[in-house]
């Protein structure tokens, strides 16, 4: 970002954040969740594809997880304004651990495996999006983007080990490793009923009005608010590149995984991403200066896919590795600063709407992303396409960061954002800043948004 002025605050530091009673209850109930997931993901595919032998049922299995944000996260995302934060977590905890506890008993059909898969990752959008609007009532200042970098680390590192411990237990036992998700859910709604405040709902009832009207200002601030706007392109662009190696990991290890096995060279691939990203948002958000986090936005997000632009000379599957670990650590040093901006930009009453229409993106851009590369890989070399890619990728940063807003009209947008939540003002009357550009602030934010 440019012209930042020092900030007067230092950086938080991990015991600042987890001195925080509400934030250890927070961040232990989702990395559970998360946990709980990704073994879930693993074994459904084992569970479906040993009852019925089709590929093309188990990947759909493990697709069917993503398909509440691509078609309804928005919307599901926006009833977590209208409840009390905590009872949307808690409901949707306990949703997601009957449907998961069902899925588990014996005998049940595949078809029945898929609608349960479905109906209880609709829960997800909600639940996410509440604990996302709650991080700024839990943490302020420095805090919070510490507080997003370990909360967004934890979330990698889950992948990473529920992938494993997934794929361990359901080759002896599919069901077992099910009933642990179903388990996990569980641990986390006691944690978070029992270790977080209740707090009214942000949106009140003489503001709702339809749903899909409520869905569509979520939208409209993101996109028609020229400080939510920058941060949402800076984060849409970098989705678009910094999932190709993971995406096309298992055929990029199929065709040139030399003398490794092929199966490890596809490992080492998808993990090192995740590996990076974790390394980058520990280390940048606990070593770095607030103001110095922000004037690494901009070198940063061209480093990123800049990183990736040696794969065009076809290296090791061990090299390609090294280069998705830095791509993550890039990845990992930006997004929670951006997050943070968007969090504290953003006033109480739209948050969770936000955090739909920037998670919905993020996916939906990922999976394009994946899709436009495959399909090139089809016709070119892939080490050709991830390189051209990433090379395109570059180009995009740089026209994202040169559009970047000045720090004055960030700060404005703090500032409103700051003043309505003390003042109570209406969260539907939008506030104008003396700057060039118009912060309207209902009252909403969004947060992790990747």
């Amino acid at each position: 970002m440019s012209d930042e002025r020092p900030a007067q605050e230092g950086p938080a530091t991990f015991r600042d954040v987890f001195s925080q009673a509400e934030f250890r209850a927070l961040f232990t109930a989702n990395a559970l969740s998360w946990i709980g997931d990704y073994i879930a993901k693993a074994a459904v595919t084992v569970l479906v594809y040993r009852e019925t032998q089709s590929v093309a049922l188990s990947a759909a299995a493990f697709a069917a997880s993503y398909l509440p944000w691509l078609v309804g996260g928005p919307l599901l995302s926006a009833l977590a304004d209208r409840h009390r934060y905590r009872h949307v977590m808690v409901a949707c905890d306990l949703v997601r651990m009957a449907m998961m506890a069902l899925v588990a008993v014996p005998g049940i059909p595949p078809w029945a495996i898929l609608a349960l898969i479905f109906a209880a990752t609709l829960a997800n959008p909600p639940s996410q999006a509440a604990r996302s609007a709650l991080m700024p009532h839990i943490l302020a200042g420095d805090r919070l983007v510490v507080g997003l970098s370990l909360s967004t680390s934890s979330g990698q590192a889950a992948q990473i080990v529920g992938y494993l411990v997934g794929a361990a237990i359901a080759a002896a036992s599919p069901a077992a490793a099910l009933l642990i998700n179903a388990a996990t859910f569980a641990l986390s709604a006691a944690l978070v009923r029992f270790g977080l405040r209740d707090r009214p709902p942000m949106m009140t009832a003489a503001h709702r009005s339809h749903l899909l009207h409520e869905t569509a200002e979520g939208f409209r601030i993101v996109f028609g608010w020229p400080v939510l706007r920058a941060i949402a392109v800076l984060v849409f662009s970098a989705m678009v590149f910094s999932i190709v190696p993971e995406g096309l990991a298992a055929a990029w290890a199929a065709e040139r995984s030399g003398d490794l096995d092929a199966g490890v060279a596809q490992a080492v691939i998808m993990a090192a991403s995740p590996v990076g990203y974790i390394i980058g948002g520990l280390l940048i958000g606990r070593l770095v200066a607030p103001a110095r986090r922000l004037t690494l936005i901009r070198p940063l997000a061209i480093l990123a896919p800049a990183v990736l632009i040696p794969a065009v000379l076809d290296p090791p599957p061990l090299m390609v590795a090294l280069l998705a670990a830095a791509c993550g650590f890039a990845a990992g040093g930006l997004m929670p600063v951006a997050n943070g901006l968007f969090v504290r930009a953003l006033p109480d009453g739209y948050r969770a709407r936000a955090f739909g229409v920037m998670a919905s993106g993020t996916q939906i851009i990922q999976g394009a992303a994946v899709l436009a590369t495959g399909a090139l890989a089809e016709r070119f070399a892939i080490p050709l396409v991830v390189g051209v890619w990433s090379a395109a990728g570059v180009v995009l940063m740089i026209v994202a960061v040169t559009t970047w807003p000045r720090a004055e009209t960030v700060a404005a947008a703090i500032e409103n954002a700051a003043a309505g939540a003390a003042t109570g003002r209406d969260p539907h009357t939008p506030a104008r800043t003396g700057t060039s550009a118009t912060v309207g602030e209902p009252s909403r934010r969004h947060q992790a948004v990747t």
